[in-house]
């Protein structure tokens, strides 16, 4: 398999798995803005899976525009991966129809700790691959923003027993941190 079938794939996975997540939506029994109210669980929890699954997407891109190649061990670590973000629709769902209720919003941090697991995992596949003196390796450097972003959802995943909405934060303080994207890999990469 070409590194860009692989990109094709997880490409078509993701925006499927963002389709699924918005047809969550139920179009409110009324017109007025208190008709909407009843939406907005689901919608703050959907923003915020939005903005993971973008978050992947894009970091995806531009973990492959370093790759050079692709063996059987990248396609089962990528499938790893797209099978944790696979979860995301279910458990976007439950945690708005639980309002943060403890179990949902610690097993939301599970799903997106697991999924930065497995995202670490491909990154470690692909330096396996690559080699440790290649442009993947010195893009990736140290990572410490997914050592940080584990310890946040490890974190969360506790707070989330006692206190869901200080965990449900940690959550968004992980996306802020991935909100703007990766540069290391195009400053390796830039000619």
């Amino acid at each position: 398999m070409t590194r860009g079938r692989l990109e094709a794939f997880s490409d078509g996975v993701i925006a499927i798995l963002i389709t699924i997540m918005v047809l969550g939506f139920q179009v409110p029994h009324g017109a007025s803005w208190a008709a909407l109210r009843a939406e907005l669980p689901l919608f703050l929890s959907y923003a915020l899976s939005f903005v993971y699954l973008g978050i992947y997407w894009s970091n995806h891109h531009h973990l492959f525009q370093a790759v050079k190649q692709v063996d059987g061990r990248v396609l089962w670590a990528n499938l790893h991966l797209l099978f944790w973000l696979s979860l995301v629709p279910f458990i976007t769902g439950w945690v708005a129809e639980s309002h943060l209720a403890r179990a949902p919003t610690a097993l939301y941090g599970v799903v997106f700790l697991l999924a930065a697991v497995a995202y670490t995992i491909l990154t470690r596949v692909l330096l396996a691959l690559h080699g440790q003196d290649s442009a993947l390796a010195k893009a990736l450097g140290d990572d410490l923003k997914g050592k940080i972003s584990l310890a946040l959802y490890a974190a969360g995943i506790l707070v989330a027993l006692v206190q869901p909405r200080v965990a449900a934060a940690l959550y968004v303080v992980v996306a802020i941190i991935w909100f703007v994207p990766d540069r290391r890999i195009e400053k390796v990469l830039a000619p």
